[in-house]
């Protein structure tokens, strides 16, 4: 129901009937439009839109998919007063007549009154639209009965088998079924009627709750009895909406709010930030931590933020639910840390430095000490363990990564400080100058991700690593170069292999375990590095000694800030003084001595 799609957000009236709903009077609406279609004379002070309290009113409502040009609360209320070519042509759109056959059902039932979002909304009020979105669900839950239109359904039966053919855009069921505004729409009345294309009744709710299931991934118990009596986690919730579609992106989490009993105000224009603002909601209003446990998309870093961008980050999450309390810390929490555990666990405050505060049990990972596996009261099934996300935990901020941790030791109950505001980021532009290591016999053999095989490339959000292999021919070893961003901040890293050529595993192998061990370590990689600097546009050089002792591997690298390009030159010499190698990075204005001098000269033409 994206009744916002095209509607300016310009507040030009306001009404003193909040905690109310435009309602059609059934047999006011069929007692005009008999007279427009007899040619008789209107009285057009005849009032067909009233207000109505939904907690004592009875009145039955329309849920639907908006096909083709709909019908405005402004053109229901003034149709009589129109000019009578203008008035037909209304009357001839597929909107009007969807309402006068949602009329002609209610009288038909019994019902007095009727409620249609296309006409029952007068959408110049933003308080009067901010309020219907926010009751939105309370008013379907309230309603007599909801009668669903499904306009593509031609047959006198429910569809029980999917129909790619039929309806190859929505997964092979009515359109009705894909839409984000109908999943409330489907749960929040008792009594929910299924019409087809010729408002022929096809099934209900309860008796069609098997089917429903398969189609929505809702449980029965739910579609039968609402939510509430067993209420589903957070997650759970979410994951019936990932797979659904709304004509505005802040409708995603707009459709979603009666379902979570949260309400906060609408800002159309603001995007994804819609549903960043209803998590922080339902954190604000519940301790229900499966909010934490969506998962990324296939290939999908998103570094930045504990909140899920958009609904289909929990689409994995049909099963999950929350453990019980004293289960979970019998289980799971250390003998030492009982003491208040279960009130530090139930709270986790919100500050305003775009951060969540929140006590959580940690796993050490066993290579780096940033980065955690933890532990969330919740589970994917009856059966299944707690849920782990991992954490890399920076100062003080902390992200998610992509891929398995392996923890060392007891876990840890720590509190936290979670970002979920991303930080300012620009893309870095590395370019690197590696024609000294093939001089001298080093070759780069792999890159990882593979697109980065070149040697120019862009890190952005979704891309903070390239790692690259190089093989030196003369001591048959490799070592891998890994450039990185860290919360704004660019590294660089070395890593050598100690092992012999032959006992190796293959290239892909070893550059994906190359990757994931970079990245576990990212803050303490670009803290060695950023150690060095102190100011934006200095050469920064690091000497690190190969496995075979008298290779050096040598890196210079200078940034210039106005156009985020970072110039990296590569080279292998033989030092046969066995001279002091420390590793550390060490940094110089590129104006001074002629040698460093030199050094930034030779990188200038990789910013060109």
């Amino acid at each position: 129901m994206p009744f916002t799609a095209d509607d300016p957000m310009i507040p030009i009236k306001t009404d003193v009937h909040l905690c109310s709903m435009h309602l059609i009077n059934v047999n006011a609406f069929l007692r005009r439009e008999s007279l427009m279609r007899e040619g008789k004379r209107v009285d057009r002070r005849a009032k067909v839109l009233d207000f109505g309290d939904d907690r004592e009113t009875k009145y039955a409502i329309l849920s639907h998919r908006w096909v083709g040009k709909e019908v405005d609360y402004d053109e229901i209320v003034e149709l009589a007063k129109m000019a009578v070519e203008e008035r037909n042509e209304i009357r001839q759109r597929g909107g009007y007549r969807k309402i006068l056959d949602s009329c002609k059902q209610a009288q038909k039932d019994g019902y007095e009154w009727l409620w249609v979002d296309t006409c029952c909304i007068d959408k110049r009020s933003s308080a009067e639209l901010s309020e219907a979105i926010n009751s939105m669900y309370r008013w379907y839950e309230n309603a007599t009965v909801c009668y669903t239109y499904l306009h593509d359904v031609p047959g006198s039966s429910f569809p029980t088998a999917r129909d790619d053919e039929r309806y190859p855009d929505f997964s092979g069921w009515p359109e009705w079924f894909s839409r984000g505004w109908t999943l409330q729409e489907l749960i929040a009345p008792n009594n929910v009627q299924f019409l087809n294309k010729d408002w022929q009744n096809i099934g209900d709710k309860r008796t069609l709750a098997s089917i429903l299931q398969n189609i929505t991934g809702i449980p029965e118990d739910t579609l039968t009895h609402g939510l509430r009596g067993n209420r589903p986690c957070i997650a759970q919730i979410m994951s019936w909406a990932s797979n659904r579609k709304t004509t505005r992106v802040e409708d995603r989490a707009y459709s979603l709010m009666g379902l979570l009993d949260v309400n906060m105000p609408m800002l159309y224009g603001e995007g994804k930030k819609a549903f960043h603002r209803l998590q922080l909601e339902i954190i604000r209003a519940s301790n229900d931590q499966s909010i934490f446990a969506w998962s990324y998309k296939r290939g999908d870093m998103q570094p930045g933020s504990i909140l899920a961008d958009d609904p289909s980050c929990f689409r994995h999450c049909g099963e999950m639910e929350l453990m019980d309390s004293d289960e979970f810390i019998k289980e799971n929490v250390p003998e030492e840390e009982l003491d208040s555990v279960e009130d530090r666990l139930g709270t986790f405050p919100i500050t305003n430095r775009g951060g969540i505060q929140i006590w959580m049990l940690l796993h050490p990972h066993v290579n780096s000490r940033t980065l955690f596996q933890a532990r969330l009261p919740c589970r994917g099934g009856p059966w299944e363990p707690p849920v782990t996300i991992t954490r890399l935990c920076g100062n003080p901020i902390s992200n998610r990564c992509p891929f398995p941790v392996y923890p060392e030791g007891p876990p840890q109950f720590r509190q936290v400080y979670l970002r979920y505001q991303d930080l300012p980021h620009r893309n870095t532009t590395f370019k690197i100058d590696n024609s000294a290591l093939t001089e001298n016999g080093s070759t780069c053999c792999a890159a990882y991700p593979k697109k980065f095989r070149g040697n120019t490339f862009t890190l952005t959000s979704t891309d903070p690593l390239c790692v690259k292999a190089y093989f030196d021919s003369r001591t048959n070893h490799r070592f891998v170069v890994g450039f990185g961003r860290s919360f704004g901040k660019d590294w660089i890293h070395v890593d050598s292999d100690e092992s012999n050529i032959i006992s190796r595993p293959s290239w892909e192998d070893y550059m994906k375990h190359k990757y994931s061990e970079m990245l576990a370590r990212t803050p303490e990689h670009a803290k060695q590095m950023n150690r060095a600097r102190s100011g934006a546009e200095q050469v920064c050089i690091v000497e690190t000694r190969l496995p075979q002792p008298t290779r050096i591997l040598q890196i210079s690298s200078v940034v210039w800030k106005s156009s985020r390009m970072c110039g990296v030159k590569l080279e292998v010499f033989d030092d046969p003084g066995f001279g002091d190698v420390s590793g550390e990075w060490t940094a110089f204005d590129v104006n001074v001595g002629s040698f460093f001098l030199h050094i930034s000269l030779a990188l200038i033409p990789l910013l060109i």
